[in-house]
């Protein structure tokens, strides 16, 4: 029994001793947890020189092409800097960029870069300076088309716009702040976009919306898919300060690709219209007309003696494609018919009284004749 006492009186040091270095080690880590949970992994926002992080690559599964080299290199030499020069002097007053599209000299720019000024010089990547001819500009898409007398040039080639899809890889290329041969990476952020930023009543905005860089200089320089063909021709940025913050604008190319052969054939865009007053589908539009969908463009009213009206389309009519092509928008449908000449003849899917139709054979007249008769 003494034996017994003498084993407990040992024993219960120990447990006392055990016990309190299990809470001790508890408290630590319970405080640790805490800790972590109440003070987040926060860092100044400044940059270290001494120790910068450029290449740090996002965690998890985000995917980042390994680079664009390849495709920044195919681009850089069709891109060019314009420079414009006052009138009757050679001080410069303007500039922007320019996108090679034939190897004997024709170069894409925005109508804005070089609208009032006099004397237009391109330089090339290889810092050769050329006076350009300007053949022919058109205010209603903001494009113009420039020659130059030169040869063996490197163009790009044009991509379908419409196969670009929201959040594509995207470069944007031209000379911000005459900085010359920029490059900037970013993706498609939405298509079809009118930003009421053209004047006249018979401009076109279907502006594919882009988060690569943009800034002033960069306007009529490129926009390229990964495979270095011309998506657009960069034109507006969204500004309150005149520089970059978060989004850009591009004319597609396929509406491009028309205006320039256009330009070059007559000196002038060829534009052709429906003669129809419209507007988007929208919710309440959807719902009165028991629309599936709230998409397509609601005819208002169908001028006299338009092609519209010797097509037969009425009003409340809604379109909703072109050639088999959806039109989901105004812009869309815009972009759709400006593609075509006067003369041309589409076909055009609409919805009538809840069925959908199909008006073949329209048969398109030009801005010329559409303003005519409305005098």
């Amino acid at each position: 029994m003494k034996k017994v006492g003498i084993a407990i009186a040992l024993t219960l040091p120990l447990n006392a001793a055990f016990s309190l270095f299990l809470f001790n080690g508890l408290k630590s880590a319970v405080e640790d947890e805490i800790a972590v949970q109440s003070s987040p992994s926060v860092r100044l926002a400044n940059y270290d020189y001494a120790s910068p992080q450029v290449n740090a690559k996002p965690a998890g599964n985000f995917y980042i092409p390994e680079d664009f080299v390849q495709t920044a290199n195919l681009v850089t030499q069709a891109v060019v800097n314009i420079t414009v020069n006052n009138r009757g002097t050679s001080e410069p007053s303007s500039g922007g960029s320019g996108v090679i599209i034939s190897s004997d000299g024709y170069i894409i720019t925005n109508n804005h870069v070089i609208d009032g000024g006099g004397k237009v010089e391109v330089s090339l990547n290889n810092k050769r300076i050329y006076t350009a001819e300007v053949v022919g500009k058109d205010p209603y898409t903001d494009l113009a088309l420039l020659k130059i007398n030169a040869s063996g040039l490197q163009p790009l080639r044009y991509a379908d716009s419409d196969n670009v899809q929201v959040g594509e890889w995207v470069l944007a290329v031209g000379n911000p702040f005459n900085l010359t041969s920029t490059v900037t990476a970013g993706i498609v952020s939405a298509k079809g976009r009118n930003i009421n930023i053209l004047q006249g009543m018979y401009s076109i905005e279907s502006f594919i919306q882009t988060d690569a860089v943009v800034n002033p200089g960069n306007s009529g320089g490129a926009l390229v898919n990964m495979q270095g063909e011309l998506v657009g021709i960069n034109a507006a940025i969204m500004s309150e300060t005149g520089a970059y913050e978060g989004y850009s604008f591009a004319i597609p190319s396929n509406l491009v690709k028309k205006i320039m052969r256009d330009l070059k054939e007559f000196g002038t865009a060829q534009r052709a219209l429906l003669g129809v007053r419209i507007k988007d589908v929208d919710n309440e539009i959807a719902a009165d007309f028991n629309l599936g969908d709230v998409e397509g463009v609601l005819v208002r009213t169908v001028d006299t003696g338009s092609s519209a009206e010797d097509a037969g389309l009425e009003k409340n009519d809604i379109i909703i494609g072109v050639n088999g092509v959806k039109t989901a928008s105004v812009p869309e449908l815009q972009e759709q018919i400006a593609r075509f000449r006067p003369g041309n003849s589409v076909s055009l899917d609409i919805i009538r009284n809840g069925r959908q139709l199909r008006k073949g054979n329209v048969v398109l007249r030009g801005m010329e004749a559409e303003m005519s008769m409305k005098k």
